[in-house]
């Protein structure tokens, strides 16, 4: 087995497994949450803020998981934080009141936070920047695996052992998961000492001081955050709510969702290094992508089209292309500053998807007080979130092209 294969198995495949994990706990609430508002008695917004708790936890790890990955890198700080979330889906188990299972969120949210930006400094740390793009789609490939575990697999799974069974194998499967990346990943040899913790702080200042991130950042946040605000509870929501679904009806729309995102990861994957050399870059992906997602999320609002799958399908696939934000954003600062640059994004994301989710909530339920049909009460909701990502998208394409960036290439 030549090196390049040999890296590929020792390096990629653990962090896919582990990124396979963290999408699959944050979007778990989708199928799981209907059962647990039965059980126990909660209204939209309390179901908001304990599916959002994951969001909290994992945003509020960001700012200082960059400096720790900078300073002592993937392997380890990856390794460590799946600790919390082992601990935190065992919590989850055995919970019985909304305020520890809100906890467990949370814990699962700390510990799964490393799982995609400690890939992305590895990455950076072992494989070219044209290649970037390209890895990029192949890790969200392992997370849309995740999603799709999600979604009618894990429906069937509760008809058969139940969601306190299921949370007690994730908690199991997440330690051994740490256990292969701390003793199997190999780790770059440093070029240099690390920086001094003022000198890591700095790095941060630049990183929110430059022009360059606060032109993509917004963006992410309304794209990559909102669409994981619908995807992990809303989007079933909507389906029963609006369209009248059964909860296994939802649960198998949204797992045609995610073989779409799975399809468009893998394109991504395959593409994007082509399409780059066409003159179709990152920066084209992401914002003709959010374009379209805009456009059929519209759709499903207005349903003007009776065709739910295929609106499904397509929003899950347009949507897909809003994460490659972050090759966009760890392109414009050279590699030192990567892992700080793409967590202070994802401290946004996580933010905005927190706010979001758990806001769309309670705007549901305040209108269900005041009178309006459950319907109505998400159609409202979803068209908010629908004018916060246009928004983003007219700030993306303002100025019409990608600024550069105040930091020295990578």
């Amino acid at each position: 087995m030549n090196k390049t294969a040999m890296l590929w198995i020792r390096l990629f495949l653990p962090f896919a497994i582990a990124y396979f994990l963290s999408y699959h706990f944050r979007t778990a609430n989708a199928v799981v949450g209907p059962v647990l508002a039965d059980e126990l008695a909660l209204g939209a917004a309390d179901l908001g803020l304990l599916t959002s708790a994951y969001f909290l936890g994992f945003g509020a790890t960001q700012l200082p998981l960059g400096m720790l990955l900078d300073r002592f890198g993937p392997r380890r700080v990856e390794a460590t934080l799946l600790l919390f979330a082992a601990a935190g889906a065992a919590l989850f188990a055995g919970a019985t009141t909304i305020s520890t299972l809100a906890i467990a969120r949370g814990m699962i949210g700390v510990g799964v936070s490393a799982c995609l930006m400690a890939s992305f400094k590895s990455f950076s740390q072992w494989f070219a920047p044209e290649r970037q793009a390209s890895l990029t789609g192949w890790i969200m490939t392992a997370g849309s695996l995740g999603a799709l575990a999600a979604s009618a697999p894990l429906d069937a799974a509760l008809h058969v052992a139940g969601w306190r069974a299921i949370f007690l194998l994730l908690a199991a499967v997440t330690l051994a998961v740490a256990a292969a990346l701390f003793f199997g990943v190999p780790d770059k040899p440093a070029t240099q000492r690390p920086e001094p913790l003022a000198a890591q702080w700095a790095g941060v200042k630049e990183v929110v001081g430059s022009r360059h991130f606060w032109h993509i950042a917004p963006v992410a946040c309304a794209q990559i955050g909102g669409f994981m605000a619908v995807q992990s509870l809303w989007s079933s929501a909507w389906l029963i709510e609006v369209n009248g679904y059964s909860r296994s009806a939802a649960a198998n729309h949204l797992a045609a969702m995610s073989v779409a995102m799975l399809c468009a990861y893998l394109a991504i994957g395959l593409l994007s290094t082509r399409l780059a050399r066409r003159g179709i870059g990152t920066f084209q992906l992401v914002g003709g992508g959010m374009a379209l997602s805009l456009l059929t999320l519209l759709a499903i609002i207005s349903e003007a089209v009776d065709q739910h799958y295929l609106l499904w399908i397509a929003y899950g696939a347009f949507s897909s292309c809003g994460t490659l934000a972050y090759a966009l954003m760890g392109g414009g600062f050279r590699v030192a500053l990567s892992g700080r640059a793409n967590s202070t994004l994802n401290l946004l994301v996580f933010a905005g998807a927190f706010a979001m989710q758990w806001g769309m909530g309670g705007l549901i339920e305040l209108l269900q007080v005041a009178g309006h049909s459950a319907a109505s009460a998400h159609r409202c909701a979803f068209l908010a979130l629908f004018a916060v990502q246009a928004a983003a998208c007219l700030w993306l394409f303002y100025g019409g092209r990608q600024p550069a960036a105040s930091g020295s290439g990578a």
